[in-house]
């Protein structure tokens, strides 16, 4: 594609510019907003939308009203009603340079005739997520809409209710008829969990935080989205309910006091020099907050001047998005392989040129599937921009096309799996090709690792090279085998040219520990597709022992529960799918061989009593979280806060009074904890409540 950027052009090619900047930016327009696809980086498509704008401003004759740049991105979809925005829901108008901010500061200054100490600016993060409306009635939540193109949108009301931090009836204090803006956006953590349970569905996995968070809302199945990690946050207000407040600071306080979740983070300033600290310190503190941001939102937070500043098509006069340059580097794939995984499923993953990237040098990134491949054309030996999806996982934003010397290879899947030479599928509507090997050695070492795992059996010592070593020495021919070895087997297994020795005592300690662990981490550890930690517990709590399950009167009760139709359905806190899963399983032959084993060993899991919470203590009916690395082990803190009282939570919620935090803390816990009120303490601060004997 030939650039024109800094070239004298002729008109006719001004025009043929025009013409091609426009079909590029709808084209990824419609790969972004309804295909949830992206074909290209943001740098890239902000560059050709700044191209544009220049030329369309340089040369009126070309410009007209349906240009992209000049209206609100974005579409509606089949399957949903439609709703019309009023006032129209805009985007706002971008800057990528603090030069540029200047320029809208004096754009400002002279429509208001007046110096800068007549107005105040806000800064707040810009979130990159999906922009949606709520609407309140008599104080309850009447409807939920997704921006759409700005003038109409789609009905998403059964889906917003889902999202446990959205209101569903206001306060007294909050007017009665209400609406609000914001956008809704998928946790950091929760992207990263969402993409392992597609992945191991064979299902697409999505490109980041954002496409997973639309992809959720526009689910026909509003059970889909209720099991999305996702949140909102508000910063707008909507049609009716706000007129009466004097300044953007003031109606976000208010919004805060009605129940609404709101930006953690905003800076007022009065001069430019305060705005350009202020984003800076923004850009340093984007990876503490649970949402991805891509800028900073720069607003006239006195609302009086909003109607003299007034509005374009696209976005108001009296705000500006800051983008912040993309955190991405340039690297090479030199090679693609492919990775089995636990589920028989086949995973490209990028071979990259060693480059440094957010602090840590990256080496592979996963590629996903072949469709995925193609559809970014990427091939072998091409420059490609490398990003972290979500700010954690190292992905391929974009291929740099310019450097092609014409010496690169494409890539195709093999056809047949690369571990075991065994025949691969692609089922109808999976995008994952699989192995169909039930022996295939790639598949039983990642079953076996998953079995090992910490949430699972927490085997300690077994990690991926050992258990590679014991499968491809026919040691080990499935998770069970683990209960038969000796510890003299162990010990002369070689690994790296060196003896596992005294190790082999540490697993056959932790092989006799299992054997007394609860449901829960058995059925976790068995891999049953569907069942993660929480559904495993949410089984383990209604039956007794594992041997139950296989003719469980509580999971044909779920399953046949999600036919009924109508008022005569539950909600269970089962899913049909997992239940479905779980019966599966031990109706097969090898889940009768895997009981039939169990009972020859004399396992027979049984589910955890829930220790009653004591009447006194100095932690008495108080939700405590630990979290991060901590000096002692965590079931030692766990038993000493249930010991006084305390309730011990996985989560952090509205009930939680404390969040124990060690080192490497994860931001999303406390960010969290912040925003509910949770006090946050350390390991020490906690030993000083326990031993007190009453709290102030």
């Amino acid at each position: 594609m030939k650039v024109f950027s800094g070239e004298k052009m002729t008109k006719s090619e001004i025009e043929k510019r025009i013409a091609e900047l426009r079909g590029l930016i709808e084209k990824a327009n419609r790969d972004y907003y309804d295909l949830h696809q992206p074909t290209v980086g943001d740098r890239d498509y902000d560059l050709w939308e700044a191209e544009l704008l220049r030329l369309e401003k340089e040369n009126p004759e070309f410009a007209t009203d349906d240009s992209p740049v000049r209206n609100v991105a974005g579409g509606v979809s089949e399957g949903f009603a439609k709703v019309t925005h009023e006032p129209p829901m805009q985007s706002l108008d971008k800057t990528h340079s603090k030069e540029e901010l200047s320029d809208f500061d004096s754009y400002v200054r002279a429509q208001l005739h007046s110096t800068p100490d007549t107005y105040t600016y806000l800064v707040e993060p810009k979130i990159d997520g999906v922009s949606l409306s709520l609407r309140y009635e008599n104080g309850i939540l009447v409807r939920a809409a997704t921006r759409g193109n700005g003038r109409v949108g789609d009905d998403i009301t059964a889906n917003a209710r889902t999202i446990k931090t959205i209101p569903q009836v206001l306060p007294d204090t909050a007017p009665r008829t209400l609406e609000v803006r914001g956008e809704a956006y998928m946790t950091r953590e929760g992207f990263v969990e969402l993409n392992k349970r597609q992945a191991a569905a064979g299902l697409e996995e999505f490109a980041n935080p954002r496409n997973a968070c639309a992809g959720s809302l526009k689910q026909l199945d509003a059970k889909v989205t209720a099991e999305r990690p996702l949140d909102v946050v508000i910063y707008n207000a909507g049609g009716v309910g706000c007129d009466g407040f004097a300044s953007h600071s003031e109606m976000i306080a208010a919004f805060r006091e009605w129940g609404f979740p709101v930006a953690p983070w905003s800076k007022s300033c009065k001069t430019m020099d305060e705005v350009f600290s202020a984003i800076d310190e923004l850009q340093e503190r984007r990876h503490s907050f649970q949402f991805e941001i891509d800028g900073a939102v720069i607003k006239i937070d006195e609302r009086k001047f909003y109607d003299i500043l007034g509005a374009t098509a696209h976005g108001p006069r009296w705000a500006r998005a800051y983008k912040y340059a993309p955190e991405r580097a340039e690297t090479i794939v030199e090679s693609i392989t492919v990775q089995v995984g636990r589920t028989g499923i086949l995973t490209p993953v990028a071979e990259l040129k060693p480059t440094e990237l957010a602090g840590s040098v990256i080496s592979r990134a996963t590629l996903h599937n072949a469709d995925q491949i193609a559809r970014q054309d990427i091939r072998i030996g091409d420059h490609v921009w490398l990003v972290k999806a979500g700010d954690v996982i190292p992905a391929i934003d974009s291929v740099i096309p310019e450097k092609r010397t014409g010496s690169e290879q494409a890539f195709t899947m093999p056809t047949a799996c690369p571990v075991c030479g065994g025949a691969v599928v692609r089922a109808e509507g999976e995008v994952a090709v699989r192995c169909v090997n039930p022996v295939c050695p790639a598949q039983l070492s990642r079953r076996i690792e998953h079995f090992a795992s910490r949430n699972a059996l927490d085997i300690r010592a077994l990690g991926e090279t050992v258990v590679d070593e014991l499968v491809g020495q026919k040691l080990v021919t499935d998770p069970l085998d683990l209960f038969s070895l000796r510890a003299v087997d162990l010990y002369a297994v070689e690994i790296s040219g060196h003896r596992f020795g005294k190790n082999a005592l540490t697993v056959m300690d932790a092989l006799e520990a299992a054997k007394a662990l609860p449901l829960h981490r058995w059925l976790f550890a068995m891999g049953i597709p569907n069942v993660g930690v929480t559904v495993a517990k949410d089984i383990a709590a209604e039956h007794g022992k594992l041997s139950e399950l296989a003719n469980s009167r509580v999971l044909l009760d779920v399953i046949a529960n999600d036919e009924k139709k109508g008022k005569e359905r539950q909600i269970l806190p089962i899913k049909v799918e997992a239940a479905k899963a779980v019966l599966g399983f031990f109706a097969s032959d090898y889940g009768q061989r895997f009981l039939a084993r169990l009972a020859m060993f004399g396992i027979d899991p049984a589910s955890e009593k829930k220790t009653p919470v004591k009447a006194e203590g100095p932690l008495v009916g108080m939700g405590c979280v630990l979290t991060g690395t901590l000096s002692r082990p965590r079931g030692e803190y766990a038993k000493l806060i249930e010991e006084a009282g305390g309730i011990v939570q996985n989560a952090v919620t509205s009930k939680t009074r404390y969040l124990i935090a060690g080192e490497n803390t994860g931001a999303t816990k406390t960010e969290k904890a912040r925003k509910l009120g949770t006090e946050v303490i350390n390991e020490q601060q906690l030993l000083d409540l326990l031993r007190s004997k009453a709290l102030s």
